[in-house]
Order: structure tokens, then C-alpha cells, then sequence
């Protein structure tokens, strides 16, 4: 192993542990889906049972397994906590960099660190390498698969299309048949646009479709033996209607993902456009693989980038986790496009324009990190003093990257300037902005609150408080939680959660039983109530 090597090594590990790791359980589990998740990875492990996602003792077959079972691998490592549930994503992203470092170090080794840790630094795999959810499995198992197969193209070595079918199999078990279609998806574009569609039939290998059917397909068949209604469930209303259809209520304007997959591309989309930009000219003066031959690869990391985009603009359903296995290729485009230029291949000539353009873009994030508190509370940028230091400070970082990058050393320093502002806005997010995150965002605080003033295991039930608050709740109480509107009013003694200042609602609801106003949580504007059991055969009044 050589010096560089070494120090490659222990920078991406330095990494990746600040940005993927380091604080994973400064606020607690956030949204509706990372308590989910987390809840039934847990019921799944105390019963003993890989196969049927369970939630509240009922089978839960929106999701497929992967996800679940590292994070009762976690579990069982590390106990039931929040961090321990976002660890698999943090693994899975640490496995995505470490693939793109390798797949460089094979085919552009001088910009082999470039890439990881470009990649490593997106906005949006910083973002989901925290979360507890599938989408970063997805990402990962999809980057390393659509890797292979570029190596096996260039090689025809049949291990690395082995590797692909395998990576697409396990994306299989992590978010369903997505992978594999959004990947024919892709080498059916990228054949088009070169002219090659032939040659892709190559690639469909017989053993390799064997060894994606060992690894994918027992979890399906066992699970659907289990669950007859599996099929109807996840394949039919989970992927098919969810395409199709607005079923979810995630409707967004067919421009969606533009601003998306910018954002998650960040802070490096500026670089990003200028480096597609060669690619497509090539491809446009030639289509043929000898005269075009040099912007091959940039050209097909820009299908995988773009195909996923397009296709997912169609979809009536929307979440920004959707496009994260398109946002690697950003990533690969850029250090392509870096290697390129290092040896004089393009232009050495960097527009001043786009220099000061990435400066302002890359140091943009740090404003809102800094006044995270203030956005999650307030909802907007305060006034006065707050602001203005965080624009100066934004300021700041920016003259030093454009006069960085105009400077002699040029491009060999984007990486370097540009991961400054990176660590900094991801220290002020978990320093500054976490408690603010996990007060207003999470159901732990309220949670440990209610276990502090109960003298031994209550039932809880809520009113009227958001889907978020329920199911984090269900997490850190871990316990089903009933909805009075829905006329789930345990008989038994309870807790009660409802918004705030509605006593006249608990009051309806609960005629003939003696309640007990215990406080307020006030950053989620709720209140909580001790509600006493039911008299014997008292009937409950009806919901209003």
C-alpha cells in the first residue's frame, strides 16, 4: 500500500465519519417515515421474524426487507435507539463512496478521491445518509451496480456483470423492482444516444439473471406465502398506483425535480452543468463510439443522471428521496470532467463567472445552518444582527473560494475550498441547529416527558396532532398508539395528546371519566391529559 493510498484511506475515513456518523443521535427520528421504519425493524426483531414487516402486531407490506434487516442487525448490536436505527444509511453511504474511490482508482486514479469525496459531500447523501429510511440502500446497491456494469462495458470481464446483477438484486430487496427497471432504463438510453442498443443484449446473461433470482426473489416468495394480500399490497398499490396516481397525496408540479436534484447536488451543481457540457457537444458532433470515444463515460453518467429525473417527473407521486440514486452520478461527471482537465484534455481556461458562481454556491448552505433554530421555530430568516453575521460570514467563505479558484492552483483546489463550507454548515446544523430540530421536529422530548411523570406503563392516544407525532411517538414509547377521531378511545386508563387548548374537545370525549390537564408541550403546540378507565359498560360518545 502506498503512501498516497494511506492517506487517501484515512481521509475518506475522517469523512465519512463526521458526515455520515458523528452526532446521528443529536435530535431524534423526524417525519412519519424514519419512526416507521425504525418501529417495525423493532417489532420485526422481537419476533424473531426476517420475513413479514410487522407494525403494531399487523404485517406492514409497504416496504421491502433490506432496510429492516440491517437495522436489526443494529439493534442487535447497539440496542433499540434512534442513532442505532440510522446507522444502516450511514454504512450504506459510507459503501457508495468507497465504490466510486475504487472504481476511480481503476480508471482515473488521480482524481480517484475527487470523486469519493464529491460524492461523499452532495447535499443530498449527506442528507439521507441520516435518515432512517430505504432510500439510501436504494442508492447505494443502484451507484455500485451501474459501476460494474460500466467496468464490465469497458473490460468484458463477467465478474463485474456478476457484481451488477447482484448490487440490482439487493436494490430489489431495498425499495422493490425499481432498480432494475430505472438501470434497463438507463443502458437502453445511454445504447441509443451511442448507437449500440445491439451490444446491449449482452449484457441480459443468463447467470447472472440466476444469481439476481437467488439473492431477490426468496424474500418475495416466502413473504407473499405468509401474506397472500403481499402482491395486491406493495406491487399493484405501493408501486404501481403510486406511479400512476396521486394515492398518497404527494402531487407536485411535473418541474419538481429540477430544483430538487439541484439542491441535492449541492454545492457542486455549478461544476456539474459546466462539466455535462463537453460531453454533450461531443456527442452531438459524432455519435460514434471512436470519434466520440472520450466523453463516453461522461456521457452515460449524464443518462443516469437525467433518466432518473425525467422518469420520475412523470410519476403523480413525488418525495425528494426518489431521486437520490441519479445524485452519485453528478458526482462521477465532475471527476471525469476534473481528470479531463488535469491532463489538459479540456479546456484549461475556467470562466471567472463560474468560479464565483460555485463560491456563492457553495457557501450559501451556511446560512441556513447557522440560523437553523431560527427557520424550524420562526419559519423564517430573523431580523437584525442574526442575519447579517451569517451573510458576512457566508461572504467570507465565498471571496476565499473564488480567489482560491482564480488563483494559480486553480481547479486543485476545488475539492479543498469547497469542503470547508461543507463541514462547517454540517457543525452548525448538529451544534446549533439540533435542539431546535429535535424540539419541534421530533416526538422524543415529548416522550420523555410523559415517561417522567407516569408511575407505571400507560396506553397513550392522541387527537387531532400530525401523522409525524404519532408514529415517533409509537417509536420511543414503543407502544400502538389509538386516534380519538377515529374512535380508538381505550377503556383503560390513558395519556391523551391533543392540541392545544382544546378541553372542550376531551371533554366530549371523554363524558363520564375523570380527566387531568398535565401540561403543554409548547414547541409542538399540543397538550397532554391523564384520562382515568371507562366505567363498566359506559359507552363512549361518538365522535363529533
Amino acid at each position: 500500500m502506498t503512501t498516497r493510498t494511506r492517506a487517501d484511506i484515512l481521509l475518506l475515513t475522517g469523512f465519512c465519519a463526521f458526515l455520515f456518523f458523528y452526532g446521528l443521535g443529536q435530535f431524534g427520528l423526524i417525519g412519519a417515515d424514519e419512526p416507521r421504519y425504525a418501529q417495525v425493524a423493532r417489532e420485526m426483531l422481537a419476533r424473531h421474524d426476517w420475513i413479514t414487516p410487522v407494525l403494531n402486531g399487523r404485517p406492514w407490506l409497504e416496504k421491502p426487507p433490506l432496510y429492516y434487516w440491517q437495522a436489526m442487525i443494529a439493534y442487535s448490536l447497539f440496542g433499540v435507539t434512534d442513532w442505532a436505527a440510522r446507522l444502516p444509511s450511514a454504512f450504506d453511504a459510507t459503501a457508495m463512496v468507497v465504490g466510486t474511490y475504487l472504481f476511480f482508482r481503476r480508471f482515473s486514479a488521480g482524481v480517484a478521491l475527487d470523486a469519493a469525496l464529491i460524492c461523499a459531500s452532495s447535499a443530498g447523501v449527506i442528507a439521507y445518509s441520516r435518515a432512517a429510511s430505504m432510500d439510501m440502500a436504494l442508492a447505494a446497491t443502484f451507484t455500485i451496480a451501474m459501476i460494474a456494469w460500466w467496468i464490465w462495458n469497458e473490460t468484458a470481464n463477467h465478474r463485474w456483470l456478476s457484481v451488477c446483477y447482484a448490487a440490482l438484486a439487493l436494490g430489489t430487496l431495498a425499495k422493490g423492482p425499481v432498480a432494475p427497471f430505472l438501470a434497463a432504463l438507463i443502458l437502453v438510453v445511454y445504447g441509443a444516444t451511442r448507437g449500440e442498443l445491439r451490444q446491449l443484449r449482452r449484457a441480459v446473461w443468463l447467470p447472472g439473471i440466476l444469481l439476481f433470482c437467488l439473492i431477490a426473489l426468496p424474500w418475495y416468495v416466502a413473504v407473499q406465502a405468509r401474506n397472500p394480500s403481499f402482491f395486491q399490497q406493495f406491487i399493484l398499490q405501493h408501486n404501481l398506483a403510486r406511479f400512476s396516481s396521486d394515492l398518497y397525496h404527494h402531487r407536485e408540479p411535473f418541474w419538481y425535480y429540477v430544483p430538487v436534484t439541484a439542491l441535492a447536488l449541492m454545492p457542486w451543481i455549478a461544476f456539474i452543468v459546466a462539466a455535462s457540457i463537453p460531453a454533450v457537444r461531443a456527442w452531438l458532433r459524432s455519435r460514434t463510439r471512436e470519434n466520440g470515444g472520450e466523453c463516453n463515460f461522461r456521457i452515460f453518467a449524464l443518462c443516469w443522471l437525467l433518466v432518473p429525473l425525467l422518469f420520475f417527473s412523470i410519476s403523480q407521486s413525488k418525495l425528494p428521496g426518489y431521486i437520490l440514486p441519479a445524485v452519485p452520478a453528478g458526482a462521477l461527471i465532475l471527476a471525469d470532467y476534473l481528470g479531463k482537465w488535469h491532463e489538459a484534455k479540456e479546456s484549461k481556461a475556467v470562466s471567472i463567472w463560474l468560479m464565483v458562481l460555485h463560491a456563492l454556491l457553495a457557501s450559501a448552505p451556511f446560512v441556513p445552518a447557522l440560523l437553523l433554530a431560527y427557520l424550524v421555530t420562526d419559519h423564517r430568516l430573523p431580523a437584525g444582527r442574526p442575519t447579517i453575521i451569517a451573510l458576512c460570514a457566508a461572504f467570507v467563505l465565498a471571496a476565499g473560494i473564488a480567489m482560491t479558484l482564480a488563483s494559480r492552483a486553480g481547479l486543485r483546489m476545488l475539492r479543498f475550498v469547497t469542503l470547508i463550507p461543507v463541514l462547517l454548515s454540517v457543525a452548525a446544523v448538529l451544534k446549533i441547529g439540533s435542539t431546535a430540530l429535535d424540539q419541534t421536529l421530533s416526538a422524543r422530548p415529548l416522550a420523555q416527558q410523559l415517561a417522567v411523570i407516569e408511575m407505571h406503563p400507560l396506553p397513550l392516544a392522541v387527537y387531532g396532532v400530525p401523522r409525524e407525532l404519532e408514529y415517533g411517538l409509537t417509536f420511543y414509547r414503543n407502544q400502538p398508539i389509538g386516534r380519538y377521531e377515529w374512535g380508538q378511545v381505550p377503556a383503560v386508563e390513558h395519556f391523551l395528546v391533543a392540541p392545544e387548548n382544546w378541553q372542550s374537545g376531551v371533554a366530549k370525549y371523554t363524558a363520564g371519566r375523570r380527566v387531568s390537564f398535565l401540561g403543554s408541550y409548547a414547541p409542538q403546540h399540543v397538550d397532554y391529559y391523564w384520562v382515568a378507565g371507562a366505567a363498566q359498560g359506559l359507552k363512549q360518545p361518538a365522535a363529533p
